[in-house]
């Protein structure tokens, strides 16, 4: 329908105004979030927000990891809102990634004294200083494990 204004001019409406533009630097990824295949489409009406579209579907995924030994080790992540979806998100689910990223935070800290520590990089340096470092290392863990 065509609206006109004072004059008999035409106006004509924008019918993009209703859609925002996707940025350029943004990229739509669309992805399956159960293991089970739908039968059918399934047309769900009132869902007004996000958030009730979680409540809806309880998206979940059964994840399968592997350890640097190779041992398989399977989780489930759900998802309940858009943060799930980040790293932060899916880490706080899994104790696996909770395990890995103690891991890369205590490589990163050890970088860090390598690479500030003159006096630990002298020692490792020197393959007699670095053995008995190592000896009592060594010595520290297993005094460890026996408490």
């Amino acid at each position: 329908m065509q609206e006109y204004g004072i004059g008999g001019m035409e106006v004509k409406g924008d019918a993009n105004e209703a859609f925002a533009e996707i940025p350029q630097n943004r990229t739509l990824l669309c992805e399956k979030l159960t293991a089970d295949d739908p039968i059918k489409p399934d047309i769900v009406e009132g869902l007004q927000t996000i958030d009730d579209v979680f409540e809806h579907f309880k998206p979940e995924i059964d994840v399968d990891f592997e350890t640097s030994d190779g041992v398989e080790k399977k989780e489930k992540l759900t998802f309940s809102g858009l943060s799930d979806f980040g790293m932060k998100g899916i880490t706080a689910q899994s104790d696996f990634l909770k395990d890995l990223t103690i891991e890369q935070e205590q490589y990163q800290k050890i970088i860090k004294q390598l690479k500030s520590n003159k006096l630990l990089r002298k020692t490792l340096e020197n393959p007699d200083t670095k053995a008995d470092l190592l000896s009592v290392m060594f010595a520290l863990i297993k005094e460890l494990e026996e408490a």
